[in-house]
């Protein structure tokens, strides 16, 4: 195990198993491979440019098996494995994160065959144009499911591409809200409208968390010709600045588990949302309870988590996809909240969810990014392994390796 960063960290019901620094390369978003009886943990960088892959068999142990090096002056913060394959997502690096506007970026996605996890070899490129993918699915098979900056719209749309020949992806269709198009009246196009997290996919349905335009459900049981079925909105009440960053369908108990993003430090904008939605009549969802705010853990030097300064509020949920190596439990859902760390909530009553676990990380020793501007812990994304271990990216640290205690 690397050495675990110094300082003070907080957790209820929950143990650190492990550690994984990538010589100072801080992780964004995460995924996870099982490859005859070995356990793999792929990152996609956040300050860096370019991917690693740790084989976590043992995480006390977790062992780096290779760095791929991305393309220059470009956000590659986005992976998703299924089906020996790897999809990474290339995208403008957004103002204020690091890059260089004067320079070339690529954009799009990569893909890769990760059959042999220790030798990845990439096999195409799609190119989207525009500013490329931020947010993408994909669950094995034929089709991914893109979140995708194009040229001639305003904020990302949705587009299905082929990879079926991996060297010659193509696109299958494409789905937007109207007003999205330089072509289309937006005069009613809601602020903030974009899709920020990725799609999720329940057979012939995909759950879009489509920012100010709420949660947008779609008909693709013909993948060439997506059709509306219905959208949820939650602005008003809650008038985020992001409105609806993730949406995570739990199709067993006919309920999306959805959440806004926080985005200005020390709490300065409106409250940011959690909670659950009920979709038992899909054309007319319905919000039937909000998570509980996380509270600072006893003898925490700030009375809440927005004097303590950085983000406070929801980011990413963990998403099992119907991916045999993650866990898939309808009845908890895990969160990352940056400074508040990792917040664990049994949704079992889903008119009364309660927190029953917490890790809050320590305060970085060393800035590694340009962000938060005051440096407090920024965890970002959560994946829980088939076995139980959960890992937990962060702003200015690598990944914790965490299990249930």
């Amino acid at each position: 195990m690397d050495k675990l960063p110094g300082g003070t960290s907080w957790a209820s019901g929950i143990d650190v198993a492990g550690y994984c620094d990538f010589d100072g390369k801080p992780a964004f978003k995460l995924a996870l491979q099982e490859v005859a009886g070995r356990w793999y943990l792929y990152v996609a960088h956040l300050w860096h440019q370019g991917w690693t892959v740790t084989d976590v068999t043992d995480p006390g142990q977790p062992r780096e098996v290779c760095y791929l090096e991305g393309p220059a002056n470009t956000w590659t913060i986005q992976l998703q494995v299924a089906g020996g394959k790897m999809i990474t997502g290339l995208e403008r690096i957004a103002p204020g994160w690091g890059g260089d506007d004067s320079k070339p970026f690529a954009e799009g996605i990569w893909i890769w065959d990760v059959s042999d996890p220790e030798y990845p070899k990439r096999l195409g490129e799609y190119s989207t144009g525009g500013t490329g993918t931020h947010r993408n699915y994909y669950d094995g098979g034929r089709y991914v499911h893109l979140t995708a900056g194009l040229p001639g719209y305003t904020g990302n749309i949705y587009v299905i591409v082929d990879i079926d020949d991996p060297a010659n992806p193509t696109e299958v269709s494409r789905w937007w809200v109207p007003g999205q198009h330089e072509d289309d009246d937006a005069g009613d196009l809601p602020p903030h409208t974009s899709l920020h997290g990725g799609a999720y996919i329940i057979d012939d349905r995909a759950y879009l968390p489509y920012g100010g335009s709420g949660i947008v459900v779609l008909d693709i049981s013909d993948v060439t010709v997506p059709q509306l079925v219905s959208q949820f909105s939650v602005s008003p009440p809650y008038v985020s600045l992001f409105g609806i960053h993730t949406a995570v369908p739990l199709p067993k108990r006919k309920l999306i588990a959805a959440n806004s993003e926080a985005i200005r430090e020390n709490c300065d904008e409106p409250l940011c949302f959690a909670g659950l939605i009920d979709i038992s009549d899909e054309a007319s969802p319905r919000l039937v309870s909000t998570l509980p705010l996380p509270e600072p853990p006893p003898g925490a030097p700030y009375r809440n988590f927005c004097e303590f300064g950085g983000r406070f509020g929801p980011h990413n949920q963990h998403q099992g996809q119907g991916h045999p190596n993650l866990m898939e439990d309808d009845n908890l859902l895990y969160m990352t909240y940056f400074n508040a760390g990792l917040r664990i909530f049994d949704i079992s009553d889903a008119h009364l969810p309660k927190e029953v676990a917490y890790f809050v990380p320590p305060v970085p020793e060393t800035r590694r990014g340009l962000l938060p501007k005051t440096m407090t812990p920024q965890s970002e994304d959560v994946v829980v392994d088939a076995r139980g271990y959960i890992y937990v990216s962060d702003k200015n640290h690598g990944v914790y390796i965490l299990n249930r205690s």
